[in-house]
Parts: structure tokens; sequence; C-alpha cells
């Protein structure tokens, strides 16, 4: 299959998550916003020129958002290969085009896990492509890495990241930015009606700046939730796991 780098077309062309989402669509909106304002840093959008979620996201690590310390390598931010895409060599084509465009780096980081998560990319297909943990953090993120240039060190994540809680241990914690389209509607509306219904202070911030991203208390941005100071969740519907310590 053919894949399209998405940047001055974006107007014509769809992003891929929340497509058909009309509860989405204004993170929808927001997303590409975000997109917008980011290609000037040499943020990459490749998908598979199909109507579907097959698609990667990267930056330079000098620019991306996360909080990493290194220079000169590549920061894959979102790779998803959904449905019928999956096992047709989309996720390899993908990858291999992302490491076509950091030919001129040291190597590609990704922040994954121990094990396959929702929303994160899957840790067997790094291990599987080449990818080795090069740094860990609390409770259970993996920095996974490729070098193309031996003698290069890997980046790690930034200490400040690895504490694995936030410093709020009042009720519910929620931290989001409109790098995905479906965390707008999930914080702001069902979280906030969440808390409201268990009568459980929320406090929530929005990620809208790198260095804001960089303070985060673990190395994750797109979206977290926190119950007095612990971290619950990465998923979007976060009252099922809640419910668990919440009564």
């Amino acid at each position: 299959m053919k894949l399209l780098k998405v940047d001055k077309n974006i107007e014509d062309e769809h992003i891929c998550c929340a497509i058909s989402d009309k509860k989405c669509r204004d993170g929808y909106h927001q997303k590409k916003d975000w997109l917008k304002s980011e290609f000037k840093n040499g943020y990459t959008f490749q998908k598979v020129d199909v109507r579907g979620k097959v698609f990667i996201e990267y930056v330079p690590i000098e620019h991306s958002w996360l909080p990493l310390k290194g220079k000169n390598f590549m920061v894959i931010n979102c790779f998803w290969v959904s449905g019928q895409f999956k096992g047709k060599g989309n996720g390899k084509a993908l990858l291999q085009q992302c490491i076509k465009d950091a030919k001129n780096m040291d190597g590609i980081v990704a922040i994954s896990s121990d094990k396959k998560r929702p929303f994160m990319s899957d840790p067997t297909f790094l291990k599987y492509h080449g990818f080795e943990v090069v740094d860990e953090a609390p409770p259970f993120f993996k920095l996974w890495g490729l070098k193309t240039n031996a003698q290069a060190s890997y980046p790690r994540i930034m200490d400040s990241a690895k504490s694995g809680r936030c410093s709020d241990d009042k009720g519910i914690t929620a931290y989001y930015s409109s790098t995905c389209p479906f965390t707008d509607y999930y914080t702001n509306q069902l979280l906030r009606e969440y808390a409201k219904n268990k009568k459980t202070p929320l406090t929530v911030h929005h990620i809208k700046s790198k260095k804001e991203g960089r303070k985060m208390p673990i190395p994750w941005i797109i979206n977290s939730v926190f119950y007095k100071g612990e971290l619950v969740t990465l998923e979007m519907k976060a009252e099922r796991h809640l419910d668990k310590i919440i009564m």
C-alpha cells in the first residue's frame, strides 16, 4: 500500500484517529491544529493511504514534548496499525519510513511499556525490529531504542519523570494534551462527570507546550489519570479503573 505524508495537505486528509467518532469532533480539530503548529519543528505524520487507523508520528528529540534528554535521535510519538491493516507489512513499512527520515541521526527511540497497552506502541513489535530497552521509569514505562550510529549514546528519561506519581495527593488528577483527538472528550466531559457523580475532587492539567510536557512526572503526555498521587491509568475510559479504588 502507498504511504502518504500529511503536512500542507492536512485540510484535505484525515488523520486516522476518531475519523468517524462524532463526539470527538472538537478533539479531532484540536489535533489537526496541534499538528499544524508542530510541522515547523520537523514533526512528521505518515499514514498508509487508506481510510483507517494505520499511521506513525515522529519528531526530532530536540522538539519532542516528552520528558527525554538527549540529542540527534528521532522520537516516535504515536504508532498505530489496527484491525484489517494488521499483518500486512504496514507497520514495517511505516517504521522503515521513520528510519529513512532519521538517516542523518543517531537512531530512534519510543516510549512504550513492559507489555502491549492501549495507546502505546507495541513493545513486541519494537523488539522484533531490533529495538532494545535503554531506560525505565515507574511503574511500567520503558524507553525503547534503535541505534543507527553505534558510537552514539542513547537518550534517557528525565529524572523528574521517574517518580511514577504526581504531586497532587487529593482526589483525581488528570493530564492530557491535544496530541490525541480522544483526550478532550474523555477528560473534559466523561471524567469531569464521573468525578462529580463520585463527589471526588478533580484537577485537570491541559499540556499546551513542550515546556509543560517536559515537566510531566511520567514520560507520557497523551493522557494519564492519577488518584491521590498514584498513577491509575493511561486509558481514556478511566472510570473502569477508578471504580476499583473509589467506593
